[in-house]
């Protein structure tokens, strides 16, 4: 939702998608962030029936951006509130696609129940994790032989948090910023052992703004070639962009400035890394 992943209608047409910009609940015609999780008449009476529009109010009112006002509320709320306001989130969200794609009315009551149904599935995983935690080596990705992990179509485990790698293998961790007030784009990279002992890092920082998906392709770009020059060759690179780590592994190139940054990551890729792997982490 903060990065600017997520494609509202009015997210779209900034992005040069020709499509209606008005709200599948109200007549507003400007259908951006700020209007499908907060301003709507409908979605304020989800809100209601939540409990919670007590407390959005404030910060909804004494912050200057959806995304600042979604933190506040993190940071404030107390943690069964912050399960049942991110449950919301989801469950609003799919009201809206249910809306658009497949043409199905859901009630406000609906929308909350679904929400609660989310907290208590959530609750129930984390409960049966802690009793019966997953073995160590499970969370493991898998190595393959050669360049064929790099194209792979599978991956046996996707971690949600650090892992450590493998005996005699390296972690590159990777993180993009973007800055429209300062017209920049950074780059943070993390290189480290079994231990998680400090190898390698470096931040750099590019005089523009660009695209999430352009400046995470240009991140990745970046930092396969960096510890190439160093002769790195046994390193996990992790990154938290999925649509990267996608197209990186479909072997597709489009004609646009991502497609055109995607292909010679690849190139890079298989000339210099034989046994490493490109990775998507959430965090």
């Amino acid at each position: 939702m903060c990065r600017g992943y997520l494609l509202t209608r009015f997210c779209l047409l900034e992005k040069g998608v020709q499509c209606l910009t008005n709200c599948v609940s109200c007549p507003s015609h400007h259908d951006d962030l700020a209007h499908v999780f907060f301003n709507c008449p409908f979605v304020v009476q989800v809100w209601q029936m939540t409990g919670l529009w007590g407390a959005i109010q404030h910060p909804l009112s004494s912050t200057t951006s959806t995304t600042n006002t979604i933190f506040l509320l993190l940071e404030t709320l107390s943690i069964e509130f912050n399960q049942r306001l991110t449950s919301s989130f989801c469950s609003i969200w799919k009201y809206g696609n249910y809306r658009v794609w497949d043409d199905v009315t859901e009630v406000s009551a609906t929308i909350v129940e679904r929400a609660k149904k989310l907290v208590v599935d959530w609750q129930f995983v984390n409960v049966f994790t802690v009793a019966y935690p997953i073995p160590q080596k499970q969370l493991k990705p898998s190595i393959g032989g050669g360049n064929s992990a790099a194209v792979g179509t599978s991956v046996s485990v996707t971690p949600s948090s650090w892992q450590h790698p493998l005996s005699g293998r390296y972690k590159c961790n990777i993180d993009v910023a973007f800055s429209s007030h300062l017209n920049r784009t950074g780059l943070g990279v993390r290189v480290q052992d079994l231990e998680g002992t400090f190898v390698l890092a470096k931040v750099v920082s590019y005089p523009c703004f660009y695209s999430i998906d352009v400046g995470e392709a240009l991140g990745l770009h970046f930092v396969l070639q960096w510890p190439s020059d160093m002769q790195f060759d046994n390193v996990g690179f992790e990154m938290d962009s999925k649509l990267t780590c996608d197209v990186f592994h479909a072997n597709r190139d489009g004609t646009s400035k991502f497609g055109c940054i995607i292909s010679p990551c690849r190139s890079l890729f298989s000339f210099f890394f034989t046994n490493s792997r490109v990775e998507f982490v959430r965090r």
